[in-house]
């Protein structure tokens, strides 16, 4: 395994991870009876500050379903936090309008590649292009002076 897990700050990622959801609605319980999910909310609740009880929680009351989908947020954000830690490996954003997206999206599907990849590509091409139009403005500029002076 390439990055190394902390069992601390993964318990607080797991922790919330499992608030988020709740919030936003979702089951977390495996829970049926009302009064036992809202026990079961309370006790998650109360161990934000201690971490690895979050563990023991999700064995006794997160849904099963949930599983699979925490294992995978939670290894998403393991990659984040460590690539995070150098400059080259630090995820950056752009603001991109969505039809804008769209294109590259397109183009680079095309290329076969990534959408960073796209982006080299085109902005290679666009600067090989521009180089290519100066020397042809540059021969067309000798051409003219050569011409003018045999006159």
């Amino acid at each position: 395994m390439k990055y190394q897990q902390l069992e601390n700050l993964e318990c607080g990622w797991k922790w919330q991870y499992l608030i988020k959801k709740w919030k936003d609605g979702e089951q977390i319980t495996c829970h049926i009876d009302r009064s036992e999910v809202e026990n079961a909310i309370v006790k998650l609740k109360s161990i934000e500050y201690e971490p690895t009880l979050v563990l023991d929680w999700i064995a006794q009351h997160m849904a099963p379903e949930l599983e699979n989908k925490l294992k995978q947020a939670i290894r998403a954000k393991r990659k984040r936090h460590f690539n995070a830690e150098q400059l080259h490996t630090r995820k950056k954003s752009i603001d991109l309008d969505y039809r804008v997206w769209e294109k590259l999206s397109s183009r680079a599907n095309e290329l076969g590649c990534t959408l960073s990849d796209a982006i080299e590509y085109l902005l290679s091409e666009a600067s090989r292009s521009e180089k290519a139009s100066r020397a042809v403005s540059s021969l067309k500029e000798d051409l003219n002076k050569l011409l003018s002076n045999k006159e």
